[in-house]
């Protein structure tokens, strides 16, 4: 039933107040401890939320990686210290604790493996230092590979059109139901109504064991790919590799770009979220069987992952 008020608005804006309006509570803003809160620097600045009750949240890498002890803001106004719980600079995801007595508000993650393209999302953050600031667009392109902080390719990333500014990092982008189903990492420098987030299922198994373990142990095979729709029985898409690390595995075995990548172990791999998950749970030096299609025609190889570099600054 909706009220007189609700009545004389839009069904778009009713559903964009809805989502603001479930998720809301759980954004916090996230800078340095004893830092202004009305001016400070940009650049050390970011956006979080919770995700459960008893204190933990999800953000970015590269918005927790210069901030020494950082400090998180909620929108009633409240501040308290945040403890980094581990950070995976390969997915730009990063998850914090708050230890207090009471609970906090908490979102929910969404099934991003369902987006569709033209789908109304909304953004929550805190872009240049401006404090709970709402934008809404659309999903425009979905499994991207972005160059992140670093120089370090991202893969597996939603674009949409809702507008994103620094300080919007590790905010959440939200559906039309109220569930997240991304995470806001970036904008294309230079570039108008593009900005791009990190979708939940990636951010669900990520934030999961970095809660567990601290951190994120996976095995390397030494490229870069990206979602492709196929037609090959039972597959309807691959991982088409767009770029080789020449000392790397896949290298070594043979694989090349233009390859689609569509078994891993015996498992079929239609996302990066299923890739990701898989390597984290394979022992780096065992040998690992995959399957590409390389013009059409299935083809087998072998490769000994190894431990995924280092990606400290």
């Amino acid at each position: 039933m909706t009220t007189p008020e609700e009545e004389e608005l839009d069904v778009y804006s009713r559903t964009v107040i809805r989502a603001v309006e479930q998720v809301g509570p759980a954004v916090v803003s996230i800078r340095p401890a004893g830092s202004p809160r009305r001016r400070p620097a940009v650049e050390l600045m970011g956006s979080g939320f919770f995700i459960t009750p008893d204190g933990y949240l999800l953000t970015n890498s590269h918005v927790i990686r210069p901030i020494r002890h950082p400090e998180i803001t909620l929108i009633d106004g409240r501040t308290f210290p945040a403890r980094v719980i581990g950070e995976d600079p390969v997915t730009d995801l990063a998850v914090l604790r708050v230890e207090h007595e009471g609970t906090f508000p908490a979102a929910r993650l969404g099934d991003s493996s369902r987006l569709r393209l033209g789908q109304l999302v909304v953004a929550i953050g805190n872009p240049l230092g401006f404090q709970f600031t709402v934008s809404a667009g659309i999903i425009s392109g979905l499994g991207r590979a972005l160059q992140g902080p670093g120089g370090r390719i991202i893969e597996d990333i939603i674009q949409t059109d809702a507008a994103l500014n620094p300080g919007n990092s590790g905010g959440p982008l939200v559906d039309s139901r109220g569930q997240v189903i991304g995470v806001c990492v970036a904008t294309l420098l230079g570039a108008e109504n593009i900005a791009f987030a990190i979708p939940s299922h990636t951010a669900e198994w990520v934030a999961a064991l970095l809660i567990k373990e601290g951190r994120i142990r996976r095995a390397y095979l030494g490229l870069v790919v990206q979602v492709r729709p196929i037609s090959w029985p039972s597959e309807a898409a691959g991982l088409e590799i767009v770029e080789v690390d020449r000392r790397g595995p896949a290298a070594r075995a043979g694989l090349q770009e233009g390859d689609i990548l569509i078994r891993v172990g015996g498992q079929p791999v239609r996302s990066l979220g299923e890739l990701h998950r898989f390597l984290a749970h394979w022992p780096p030096g065992r040998p690992l069987e995959v399957q590409v299609l390389r013009h059409n025609q299935l083809r087998m190889f072998t490769l000994i992952p190894q431990e995924a570099p280092s990606l400290g600054s």
